[in-house]
């Protein structure tokens, strides 16, 4: 885990006051979906968005790319306006719910966001190849991406945000729908990004996914911030005994719901 101090590393993150409302239906009900959130991600640490379905992680994260437009707040990434395009040159992004044109092969799909991310040729040949073997699809690099499991494709879907080497890399519920075996792969692949000094952002509402993995969360609920902290403060009690995060999270959940 980083432990270093916040002061003295740079932001690569920071959201401050972000706000977001939706007006859906026939009768334009509001939904306030993020509701004045602040936070931030230092250098080289993992950094967990933690919530419920509904909590506001993907919507957060979204603005965050660019993908909707914030109602209020401000964010940046890398000490810049994520607005900049040459601070999202830096950021790899994985959705939720990737879509990849499934008569593609995993070399043609990294061959398109290579071109995408303004990569030569020559760089396209030299990365596509590391990534497919660095996920471990050496052996279905040439198979069409319509006959991948769904763990496969989190793989490959791993494998194009980081075809432009990010310092930053954004990953949204990158465990969802996987199995054991799936999840496991994915994990190393984090730590392993993580120790080559990969800064990381991921959401997810699989408590011990968070645990393993960060060295600090951000739990929303509601739209609402309702804790942040490194995990081994956030983990003692007044009394200074540990508690899983688990037993947090519906703490901090109840004490909103009051």
């Amino acid at each position: 885990m980083n432990d270093a101090p916040a002061n003295d590393v740079p932001k690569m993150i920071e959201v401050v006051d972000l706000e977001k409302t939706f007006h859906i239906g026939f009768f334009r009900r509001k939904v306030e979906a993020v509701r004045s959130v602040s936070f931030h991600v230092e250098k080289g640490e993992v950094f967990g968005l933690l919530g419920p379905n509904g909590a506001g992680k993907t919507t957060t994260l979204k603005m965050m790319m660019g993908l909707i437009r914030m109602d209020r707040g401000r964010i940046q990434l890398l000490g810049q306006s994520a607005k900049s395009h040459h601070a999202r040159e830096s950021v790899g992004y994985l959705p939720e719910n990737p879509y990849f044109h499934e008569y593609l092969t995993p070399r043609e799909l990294l061959g398109f966001y290579g071109q995408l991310c303004g990569l030569s040729s020559a760089q396209i040949a030299e990365r596509r190849d590391q990534l497919i073997e660095r996920v471990g699809l050496s052996h279905a690099a040439t198979r069409p991406l319509r006959k991948f499991s769904k763990g496969m494709l989190q793989r490959i879907g791993i494998a194009q945000a980081l075809i432009a080497k990010p310092s930053l890399l954004i990953l949204d519920e990158p465990m969802s729908g996987l199995d054991p075996i799936g999840r496991k792969f994915v994990m190393d692949l984090m730590q392993e990004l993580r120790d080559s000094g990969v800064t990381i952002l991921f959401s997810s509402h699989i408590l011990s996914d968070v645990e393993r993995l960060c060295d600090r969360v951000v739990i929303l609920n509601h739209g609402r911030k309702v804790s942040e902290g490194p995990l081994t403060e956030l983990l003692k009690t007044d009394s200074g005994e540990n508690r899983t995060l688990e037993d947090l999270f519906v703490e901090k959940a109840m004490a909103l719901n009051a």
